[in-house]
């Protein structure tokens, strides 16, 4: 069965690629595609079919697909323009007649003030308008998102942020390549199916600053601000508003409860726990 992995050249798209093959893929039925394939080398070397795609180029796309059983599309890093990348992608993937289409997507997307869903929530229903069968994995925040978190506490002995005691449900990067991969392993069981895929354990800005304090060996403490205190301190430090704005409303949808859940499918999909953060901050540490 032969597989499609677009963005392979990203951290996810990548560790998708290591798990097929560690699930006992061979390299010649893995293709691995991106906009700069001279960072894909070492996977030629090691047999791994390696293809340009860009989502802007439909032709691209299509070409790259062309002969595939199965397709991971994973998200853009655009904002603004992934709804018309997929878009490109999925249509590509009908053109190419791609047997199986897996997409990354956002929690809740079709029912969620997160400020990342509006693309993911569009992108879901240009997917099933195409009449391709499909899986929706909406993937959960990631352990690796809070890396700065150690810089900052190494900087000024404490983290900032405006989430309350809002709960963040995540889980590893790895993890959740796992679960793609054991999705493109054996999509029939999968198709139709929408996965809320979120860590084991849900933990809040404070108990992550003891984690930190722990990994430091001194005392980190969380200070909790209110969203526009948060603004001003971000725009003050050097982020252009439009960015500050993001991060504040990230902490916003965290505070709101929109990263909390705790379903166990990842868990379920995988076949073992999720990783802690605080197994992912000592790697990162």
């Amino acid at each position: 069965m032969s597989v499609v992995v677009t963005g392979a050249t990203g951290h996810l798209g990548r560790l998708v690629v290591e798990s097929l093959l560690e699930r006992g893929y061979s390299a010649a039925e893995v293709t691995a595609t991106g906009r700069s394939t001279d960072k894909l080398a070492d996977l030629v070397e090691r047999g791994v079919t390696v293809r340009h795609a860009d989502f802007e180029d439909r032709a691209s796309l299509r070409e790259a697909f062309e002969g595939a059983d199965a397709v991971l599309l994973v998200s853009g890093s655009e904002l603004g323009k992934r709804v018309e990348q997929h878009r490109n992608a999925i249509e590509a993937a009908k053109e190419a007649g791609v047997g199986h289409l897996v997409y990354t997507s956002a929690p809740k997307a079709s029912d969620t003030t997160l400020i990342l869903a509006p693309e993911h929530k569009a992108t879901e229903e240009i997917l099933a308008d195409s009449g391709l069968s499909h899986t929706i994995l909406r993937n959960g925040w990631y352990n690796e998102n809070f890396e700065q978190v150690l810089e900052q506490a190494r900087e000024h002995g404490a983290l900032i942020g405006s989430a309350g005691e809002g709960r963040t449900a995540s889980a590893a990067r790895r993890d959740l390549a796992e679960a793609a991969a054991v999705v493109l392993t054996d999509p029939a069981p999968h198709a139709g199916a929408v996965y809320e895929l979120s860590g084991d354990t849900a933990w809040t800005r404070e108990e992550l600053a003891g984690y930190v304090s722990e990994l430091l060996g001194r005392e980190i403490v969380y200070r909790d601000l209110s969203h526009e205190e948060h603004e001003a301190v971000l725009t003050s430090a050097g982020l252009d508003a439009g960015t500050a704005g993001f991060v504040v409303g990230l902490d916003r949808n965290t505070r709101d409860g929109e990263l909390s859940a705790t379903s166990g499918t990842l868990t379920k999909l995988i076949g073992r726990p999720t990783t802690p953060v605080t197994e992912t901050l000592r790697r990162l540490a």
